[in-house]
C-alpha cells in the first residue's frame, strides 16, 4: 500500500474544499443580489415621506389652517363679501394638480356681481395639496366630513353651498351623498368621471376611454386595478406616466389652449412658478397619486344612485360641461345628467375643460345658482 505524507493529505484536503468555497461565494452573491433587488423594488414602489408644513425647516404656512378632529390641518382662504354681510356662503373645491389659489371664482368672477349678490367664498386645499396635511386614511367618504367641520369652524350656518371643479366635482358628488343635509346647493364644473362606475354603460365608457391618451389609459388602469403600484408607475422613467402629472397638455382642446394662454399671460414669473409648484409641494404621492387612486379607484357608491337632496325645491344641483372637453368627455356627463332629472345640466358649446376660467362663465354660474334658481 502506498503511503501518503501529511503534506500531501493537507493538499488533497484543500483541493476537495475549493468547490465548496466557490459554491458558498455564489450563494452569497445570489443572496446579496436579491436583497439589493428587493431594496430597490421597495424604494421605487413606496413613496418617500411628504414634506411637512409648519415644522422647523419645513414648508411655510401662508394661509389660515383649521386643526381637524383627527389632528390634521386643512388650509383655506376667504374672499368675496365679508362673512357677516353675506347672503350666500360657498365652499370651493379645486381640481387635480391645482390648489386653493387656482380658483375661478376669485380669478374671473365680476367683483360687482359678487358684491351685488352678497357672496362669501372659502377655497380649501384638499388633503396633501398646498398647505393641507395629507390624509393617509383618505377615502371617497372622508373629505365631505372635513368640509362640514370647516363650515362649523367658520360658523357658516346649518347650510352652505359647494362648488367643485374637475376632480373637485367628484368630491361634490361625495358631499351630495354623505352630507346632503348641510347643503343649500351644489355646482359641479366639468366633474371628473370614474370609468368604472357600475351604472355607466360599458359601451359608452369603452368608447370614451379609448379616446383618452394611451399613457393616461394605462395610468388609470393602474389606479383602479393596482393602486399600490401608482407611485412607481408615475415616477419611473421607462414610459410615460399620467399626462397631467408630467404637465403634457396633449389632452387640452384648442379652446382650452386659448383660455390657458390668456390666463398665463396675465401672471408674473412668481405667480407662474407658484401655479406649477404650490399644489404638489408636499410631494406627488400625497397629492396627485392618491387623487388618482381615490378618484379612479373603487367607490362605495355610484353618483347615479344618489337621491334628490332637495325634494322640496329648496336648493338645486348644477352640472356645467364644455362640449369640447377632451379630459372629461361630454357623452358620459350627458348620460349621468339624464339619469338624475333633479340635476340642472348646462352644456357650453365650443369650450373645453378649462371652461371655469373662460370669460363670463363663472358669472353665469353665480347668476344661475343665486338668481335664476
Amino acid at each position: 500500500m502506498k503511503k501518503i505524507s501529511p503534506a500531501s493529505a493537507r493538499s488533497h484536503t484543500r483541493n476537495i474544499s475549493k468547490p465548496d468555497s466557490s459554491a458558498g461565494i455564489l450563494k452569497k452573491f445570489v443572496t446579496l443580489f436579491f436583497v439589493g433587488l428587493s431594496a430597490w423594488a421597495y424604494q421605487t414602489a413606496f413613496p418617500p415621506p411628504p414634506r411637512t408644513v409648519g415644522s422647523p425647516g419645513g414648508l411655510p404656512i401662508t394661509s389660515p389652517r383649521l386643526k381637524l378632529r383627527d389632528g390634521r390641518h386643512l388650509s383655506y382662504i376667504e374672499f368675496g363679501v365679508p362673512k357677516e354681510e353675506a347672503k350666500y356662503k360657498l365652499i370651493f373645491i379645486h381640481g387635480f394638480n391645482l390648489n386653493k389659489f387656482h380658483n375661478p371664482f376669485a380669478a374671473t368672477a365680476s367683483p360687482d356681481l359678487v358684491k351685488e349678490l352678497g357672496v362669501y367664498f372659502v377655497a380649501i386645499d384638499r388633503p396633501g395639496y398646498g398647505e393641507s396635511d395629507p390624509d393617509p386614511k383618505r377615502t371617497v367618504k372622508s373629505l365631505p366630513f372635513d368640509i362640514e367641520e370647516l363650515a362649523d369652524h367658520l360658523n357658516l350656518g346649518p347650510k352652505f353651498y359647494i362648488a367643485g371643479y374637475s376632480m373637485g366635482g367628484q368630491v361634490a358628488w361625495s358631499c351630495l351623498k354623505y352630507i346632503p343635509h348641510r347643503l343649500a346647493g351644489a355646482v359641479l364644473i366639468a366633474p371628473g368621471i370614474n370609468y368604472w362606475w357600475p351604472n355607466l354603460p360599458s359601451n359608452l365608457t369603452n368608447d370614451v376611454f379609448s379616446r383618452q391618451l394611451p399613457q393616461d389609459r394605462w395610468s388609470l388602469r393602474v389606479a383602479y386595478y393596482l393602486p399600490w403600484l401608482t407611485y412607481w408607475w408615475n415616477s419611473q422613467k421607462w414610459f410615460p406616466s399620467f399626462s397631467f402629472i408630467d404637465e403634457v397638455h396633449l389632452a387640452l382642446s384648442p379652446s382650452d389652449m386659448a383660455v390657458a394662454s390668456k390666463l398665463f399671460s396675465a401672471m408674473d414669473p412668481y405667480q407662474m412658478q407658484a401655479w406649477h409648484t404650490q399644489p404638489r409641494q408636499q410631494g406627488d404621492f400625497e397629492s396627485l397619486h392618491r387623487d388618482l387612486n381615490i378618484g379612479f379607484g373603487k367607490w362605495d357608491f355610484d353618483p347615479m344612485d344618489i337621491k334628490n337632496p332637495f325634494p322640496n325645491n329648496n336648493g338645486s344641483v348644477h352640472i356645467w360641461q364644455g362640449d369640447e372637453d377632451l379630459i372629461v368627455p361630454v357623452t358620459p356627463q350627458r348620460y349621468i345628467a339624464n339619469q338624475l332629472p333633479w340635476v340642472k345640466y348646462h352644456e357650453l358649446t365650443g369650450i373645453g375643460h378649462l371652461l371655469a376660467f373662460a370669460d363670463g362663465v363663472i358669472d353665469s354660474i353665480l347668476k344661475e345658482l343665486f338668481i335664476n334658481n
